[in-house]
């Protein structure tokens, strides 16, 4: 038996008082006047009372009271060729949402040995393939691949993919396998396919064995969708969102179909405006441009002049980025906004939605410009910064039309919000290892990062034996070894040594300096210093030994941001209303949520990424269904929060 029930985490939810499946706010009160206690206590038990019932909970009702050869029958040709995986499945009913259905199926195939997971890999057909030419393939299978356009390969695609597909098999030993229906569920383009087969032929067998279970969730994820008659509209809604406002880049990119918006560049404004015209046209009160470029959005409260929920992300990039770091945390609110604006419906509190102008530091040396603004930490000495054209910051601001003088006018007064809440994709393997869509962040590391210098004595490469050397890029080496083990040892921790050089280097000349940068974090200040303090008597110990001197100069020092606990598990509670368990885990990236923990209390919601989860990449994806959760996700959490203020 390749599964046995109960050998891998619950799939239970944990909150006894989880709302039902498909519920959202009432209508609410009057938006003028005070709200009485009693009026409140009604309106929260309304929410209760007003289920919709889709297609999709109709059939999941139905699937967890069937007699187990029905509920098999309903789950037939869900994963190619192998019911064994839904049978196991069947044992952890009832299921509160599709979603837990899908992760408990996801999960069966986790527990499985390696011989079924390759069993399971091996039932499905290659692309293109000869089961595809003699038309044997599954309807489920000919209906994808024929989405995907396979059937109308040209003679030359044909032949690339027969090729690929030879060389991928004598590889790995099973066939190529991927969701060809794609992130969106529209299909990918013939030209996608074949990059993906060529660039997935090169990694490691172990982690392609895992792409290919993966793209197996993702496609037994879209045909439960299509049995049970589920659309994931909100969550389609943000990926379009996302793909409009990808249009603008910069030149140098645009031309080669690559990302990339820094502060204030052209790109830049044209995705604020866009910002700005987009929450207009979905329901907020109040939308304006500030004065660093922040695009901020304000849906009243019930009551005039209660405090408010901020939230948000940045819209700037990385140069030749991805799509959806920092903009997931924009479009997310934007969609829980249209939605309480299409209904009629005010929450106890004001929402703020926030699209920060600048968080990456591409342009300029300073980073989280936007929300520093907020947090009264905008340093008045950046405005003489320059960038590779020499154009101050100052002058771009200018230039843009942006009133330097009002800027210390943002900073928020704590006393007006209730805290801070930020939606964003993973950045990390993660969420993509463990066949979860959501994970809520309980720390952001805090970092130190230092620029160092090993400094020996260059020496001819022939003839300076290997015992007389002073060789500073070996020292460099041992120290990049070293920080592995470090990291390792506290198991949260990461060190990474990003920069390595050898000035004026010679191959046939034993370096006498070597350059590198070290960038050393943690989930707490505490585990950050003690990793910091044994990096740097490390350095020591090997400059000693190997009779070198060194330089070492700190370059920046950020703390931890923990998760404020309550908003924690406003994130847990909300997750666990979704049918999903809870996965804890720290932010290793730094995020606008860190500078907001200035002031206010904070907590994340992390989104899976595809492609192990990949981020700064042109590959930085996610799906569409991730991000319909995530707008549930920060749904129930508004929800549940206009109970507590409520009742």
């Amino acid at each position: 038996m390749p599964y046995t029930p109960g050998a891998c985490r619950t799939l239970g939810v944990e909150s006894e008082n989880a709302p039902q499946r498909g519920q959202f706010l009432p209508d609410s009160p009057p938006h003028s006047g005070a709200m009485g206690q009693e009026d409140g206590k009604k309106w929260a038990a309304a929410a209760h009372s007003q289920p919709t019932t889709p297609k999709s909970d109709r059939l999941l009702d139905q699937l967890n009271a069937a007699p187990e050869p029905e509920a098999l029958q309903m789950l037939a040709g869900i994963y190619e060729h192998s019911p064994w995986i839904a049978a196991a499945a069947l044992h952890q009913r009832p299921f509160e949402s599709l979603a837990q259905l899908k992760y408990a199926m996801a999960e069966v195939v986790t527990c499985a040995d390696t011989d079924a997971q390759l069993a399971l890999i091996r039932a499905h057909p290659e692309l293109a393939g000869k089961a595809a030419i003699a038309q044997s393939l599954t309807a489920e299978s000919a209906q994808e691949q024929n989405q995907a356009g396979l059937t109308a390969c040209t003679p030359q695609e044909f032949a690339r993919l027969h090729e690929l597909n030879t060389a991928y098999n004598a590889r790995f030993g099973f066939p190529f396998i991927l969701a060809v229906r794609g992130p969106r569920g529209t299909g990918l383009q013939r030209a996608q396919i074949i990059d993906t087969l060529a660039r997935r032929l090169h990694q490691h067998p172990d982690a392609e064995r895992a792409e290919a279970l993966r793209n197996i969730h993702r496609i037994a994820e879209l045909r439960l969708n299509d049995k049970f008659g589920f659309t994931p509209a909100l969550g389609n809604m943000v990926w379009d969102w996302h793909e409009q406002l990808a249009r603008h880049s910069e030149p140098g990119f645009a031309e080669h179909g690559q990302l990339c918006v820094t502060y204030l560049s052209d790109a830049h404004r044209a995705c604020a405006a866009e910002l700005h015209a987009l929450m207009q046209t979905s329901g907020f009160d109040a939308v304006h441009i500030d004065a660093v470029g922040n695009v901020v959005g304000r849906y009243h409260g019930a009551t005039p002049g209660a405090r408010a929920l901020l939230t948000g992300s940045h819209y700037d990039t990385v140069r030749n980025a991805g799509k959806y770091d920092g903009r997931l945390g924009i479009f997310v609110p934007i969609a829980c906004v249209r939605e309480l604006a299409r209904t009629g419906r005010r929450l106890p509190f004001a929402l703020e939605v926030v699209a920060f102008a600048e968080e990456e530091g591409q342009r300029f040396a300073a980073t989280f410009l936007g929300s520093s603004a907020l947090v009264g930490d905008f340093d008045p000495a950046w405005l003489d910064q320059r960038d590779a054209a020499g154009i101050t910051l100052r002058a771009a601001m200018q230039r843009a039309d942006l009133r330097i003088e009002d800027i210390p006018s943002l900073r928020r007064d704590p006393a007006q919000y209730l805290g801070f809440v930020e939606v964003h994709i993973e950045q990390g393997p993660v969420l993509c290892e463990l066949n979860l869509p959501l994970g809520v962040v309980s720390a952001i590391n805090g970092s130190v990062r230092y620029l160092g210098e090993f400094i020996g004595e260059a020496s001819h490469a022939g003839t300076t034996p290997m015992n007389r050397r002073r060789d500073a890029a070996c020292a460099a080496a041992e120290l990049a070894l070293y920080l592995e083990q470090r990291a390792a040892q506290d198991g949260d921790s990461v060190a990474t040594m990003g920069q390595l050089g050898v000035p004026q280097g010679s191959v046939n000349v034993v370096p006498g300096r070597c350059s590198f940068s070290l960038d050393l974090r943690a989930p707490s200040d505490a585990q950050r210093d003690r990793m910091a303090a044994d990096v740097l008597a490390q350095v020591e110990r090997i400059a000693t030994r190997r009779g070198l001197q060194y330089a070492l100069q700190e370059t920046l020092r950020a703390a931890a941001a923990p998760s404020a606990p309550a908003w924690q598990r406003r994130w847990e509670a909300a997750v666990q209303a979704l049918g999903l368990p809870v996965q804890r885990l720290p932010s290793g990236a730094g995020h606008d949520a860190m500078k907001l923990h200035q002031i206010l209390p904070q907590a994340m919601l992390f989104v899976r990424g595809e492609n192990g989860g990949i981020s700064h990449n042109p590959l930085e994806s996610t799906t569409s269904d991730d991000m319909e959760l995530a707008v549930r996700a920060l749904q129930k959490l508004l929800e549940n929060l206009a109970r507590e203020i409520l009742v």
